[in-house]
């Protein structure tokens, strides 16, 4: 989302390349780019105008090390100032009350019923019990939509069926969810319009009668400078706790969600990276401010690969790597696990200096599907034993997954240079501790 910004801030940055010293007319040329790129990037004039002050009084009177260069040091000022826009500091989501009790809010098509799973699964990965409430009584299949999220994440789901009061439901979920020891319950409403001050009221009712310690406001970030104004009218009635941002790998401008903190000023909590139920993240403002000006987010990257990876699957694969007994059953396996993780250009581009190299090239999600093809034509004796792959085999395989032998020759060679390797690696003392860092090793 932020690529266009990243790029129009570079932009800004060469303007004192080269620059041995700081003055007023270099960084007034500057800062007058990086504030064209926070407005082009939709974020509200007033604030941009502010940040860009702030970070044209910081950059004159700033003291320039002999050691650090001038746009080095206008990148370490302009990252403050964004990490301060976002909210400064990582906002966790509350863990008071027995059980904590967390209301959705948002408008029409925001994707609150999917955040809703999400942050319940999300919940139920750091080992807390979980439950979801749908109480979104007037939307066609909400009830139904959250059911199969439910059972996807594994996660009960509290409805009534013929009740079309979202007040007593939400209330009757709590008292559920005390009975079956249930440690967080989520309760999921009914999509509204600020401007409907029926649905408003009926809200404010369900926060009266339950008493949620979060209140978190679900909103579109491809909305724009609109995704501000509704915040700021639904915080009038809710006073919410957090924000949860959607759709922050789409394609716009994404200012809105720059914006939100200083308006509103509550925290951005989470924000949503993608269509799978493993795609949300905590907002960290630090890291935000590192991706946009393309220094990368590598803490994210672990993190992520520490809540996909399982321990116990790990430790079979490095076993099976070290012994040269990998298979293209466990290839298929540490390709499950990976597209887990979420959007593969996100993914690429927490990895400092990626980003930028690959911010033109379309990086599909479906960069796997031709590897997998392939090793799903495969029989289950020719994915455990791979050497027995000769050329009339090569060309059924070709044949049954729809690919050139081409293709089958370059992936059969590739992953026989890949075990020559890890063979070879396991001749040095203390292999199996130097492979620990790897992903699929966590």
């Amino acid at each position: 989302m932020f690529d266009n910004l990243s790029s129009k801030l570079e932009k800004a940055f060469k303007t004192l390349k080269g620059q041995g010293k700081i003055t007023e007319i270099n960084v007034a040329e500057t800062v007058k780019e990086i504030r064209k790129a926070l407005i082009d990037a939709d974020v509200n004039y007033k604030i941009a105008k502010q940040v860009t002050d702030t970070i044209k009084d910081n950059a004159i009177g700033a003291n320039v090390l002999t050691t650090v260069s001038p746009g080095k040091l206008m990148v370490k000022i302009v990252n403050d100032e964004l990490v301060a826009l976002f909210g400064g500091k990582t906002e966790e989501i509350s863990t008071e009350g027995n059980p904590t009790i967390i209301l959705m809010a948002g408008l029409q098509g925001s994707g609150k019923t999917t955040h809703t799973a999400k942050l319940a699964n999300f919940i139920k990965r750091k080992g807390k019990s979980v439950m979801m409430a749908a109480c979104d009584v007037y939307r066609p299949a909400a009830i139904e939509q959250l059911k199969v999220l439910g059972a996807q994440i594994d996660v009960p789901v509290y409805f009534e069926e013929g009740n079309l009061n979202p007040v007593s439901i939400a209330a009757n979920a709590v008292k559920h969810a005390k009975e079956n020891n249930a440690r967080v319950i989520i309760i999921d409403t009914a999509g509204r319009l600020a401007i409907d001050e029926q649905m408003m009221n009926e809200i404010g009712d369900i926060k009266k009668t339950i008493k949620p310690h979060e209140i978190l406001f679900v909103v579109d970030a491809m909305t724009g400078q609109d995704a501000v104004n509704t915040a700021k009218a639904f915080n009038d009635v809710l006073d919410f706790t957090g924000v949860i941002l959607t759709k922050l790998d789409g394609d716009t401008r994404g200012g809105a969600a720059l914006s939100i903190k200083t308006v509103v000023e509550k925290p951005i909590k989470f924000v949503g990276m993608g269509e799978k139920m493993e795609a949300l993240d905590v907002f960290h403002p630090d890291r935000m401010a590192q991706r946009i000006l393309g220094m990368g987010d590598i803490v994210t990257l672990v993190e992520r690969a520490q809540d996909v990876f399982d321990k116990e699957e790990s430790d079979r694969i490095q076993k099976k790597l070290l012994k040269d007994q990998f298979t293209f059953q466990d290839f298929l396996s540490q390709i499950q696990q990976i597209k887990k993780m979420g959007n593969l250009k996100d993914l690429m581009g927490m990895i400092p200096g990626v980003g930028k190299a690959i911010k033109d090239l379309d990086v599909s999600d479906d960069a796997f599907k031709h590897i997998e093809a392939i090793i799903y034509s495969m029989t289950p004796k020719e994915r455990e034993t791979p050497d027995i792959i000769n050329g009339s085999r090569r060309k059924r395989i070709a044949s049954g997954c729809g690919r050139d032998i081409q293709e089958v020759n370059q992936l059969l060679k590739q992953f026989d240079e890949m075990r020559k390797m890890m063979k070879t690696m396991n001749k040095f003392q203390g292999a199996g501790r130097s492979m620990k860092g790897l992903p699929f090793m966590r």
